[in-house]
């Protein structure tokens, strides 16, 4: 069937699936720095978007290109205090949680307490929205 926002029609996962995809896969590849294992988890054609300021990341060439930027713009990254939210019936996860990141150069640690939303195709992110508390840190990257 056609995939829409949402996931309607798609088969549900387990639970915990849900909940491992967000935090030891995506974010735990993200506060390590590895892009494959960040990469991993979003289809080719995923879309990535900053709500908060209304940047839009299509493909998984631009959202690579953002993490480039990212790990190169903050020396340390920290997700953690999560507070996460699965509907298997939609395919789709809710994750609050804290940032704690060191932009390079600094030695001044800046916390955020943000929420991401999150839309798989089957087992991986085809959609992601990112509300941020303060600045956006998920910058357009050099493709």
């Amino acid at each position: 069937s056609q995939w829409t926002e949402g996931g309607a029609g798609q088969t549900a996962l387990p639970y915990p699936y849900y909940v491992d995809i967000v935090t030891k896969r995506y974010f735990d590849g993200v506060d390590n720095k590895n892009m494959d294992k960040v990469l991993d988890c979003f289809h080719d054609d995923a879309v990535l978007t900053e709500v908060t300021s209304s940047t839009v990341h299509n493909g998984k060439a631009a959202i690579k290109a953002m993490f480039v930027k990212l790990f190169a713009d903050f020396n340390d990254i920290w997700h953690g205090n999560f507070v996460l939210t699965a509907d298997p019936q939609t395919n789709a996860v809710c994750s609050q949680f804290t940032v704690l990141i060191t932009p390079a150069g600094s030695d001044t640690e800046l916390r955020y307490e943000n929420c991401n939303r999150f839309y798989l195709k089957g087992d991986k992110f085809q959609r992601v929205y990112v509300y941020m508390s303060g600045d956006n840190l998920l910058k357009e990257g050099d493709l």
